[in-house]
């Protein structure tokens, strides 16, 4: 007999002779557990979501840049997500009217960021501190730009300006925003 296929026994409709017939049923090709039903088993829809979710998420839980959005989708009973017509609330009264002032301030404020950052790595390059100085004298006004010999210098100087002319721009969208 074939090791692979269980044999079940049916009892047939001739109650006389108490004749039982062999049926054979296909094993199950995912393998079982010894004391456990089919049925209660994890089907492999299931542990490929428990496999999903054990690689990825480490990567789901990275914060994500930017403001989170005021609408999410329900967790059905399957633990998907369900952006259904059910599942929402209504996007104009949880989102409002696009306000052009305050995207655009966003975009600067991410800029800003990436300038502070390039910043810092400039700086690093200049010892001491005389690179101080020379930013404030530019800031009063008393060198400009034409004056700076010095090639870090000179880049540190104009990513300086630059970052002040992002923040003034950042508050003056601010203000027209708020007033």
């Amino acid at each position: 007999m074939d090791e692979e296929m269980e044999l079940m026994l049916e009892e047939d409709e001739e109650v006389a002779g108490e004749e039982f017939v062999a049926q054979r049923e296909p094993a199950n090709r995912y393998g079982g557990v010894p004391g456990l039903d089919d049925s209660e088993l994890a089907d492999p829809d299931e542990l490929e979501q428990q496999v999903m979710l054990e690689e990825w998420g480490p990567v789901l839980l990275l914060p994500v840049r930017g403001r989170s959005r005021g609408i999410r989708g329900v967790v059905d009973e399957s633990g998907e997500l369900d952006f259904g017509a059910f599942g929402t609330v209504d996007f104009e009264r949880t989102m409002g009217r696009f306000d052009k002032a305050r995207y655009k301030a966003e975009k600067l404020r991410e800029q800003l960021k990436d300038i502070t950052i390039r910043i810092g790595i400039v700086k690093e390059r200049l010892p001491g501190k005389a690179k101080y100085m020379v930013l404030k004298y530019l800031r009063m006004g008393m060198i400009e730009l034409q004056q700076i010999k010095s090639m870090d210098m000179l880049i540190l100087a104009r990513l300086y300006m630059r970052a002040r002319r992002l923040r003034n721009e950042i508050g003056r969208l601010e203000e027209a925003g708020s007033g």
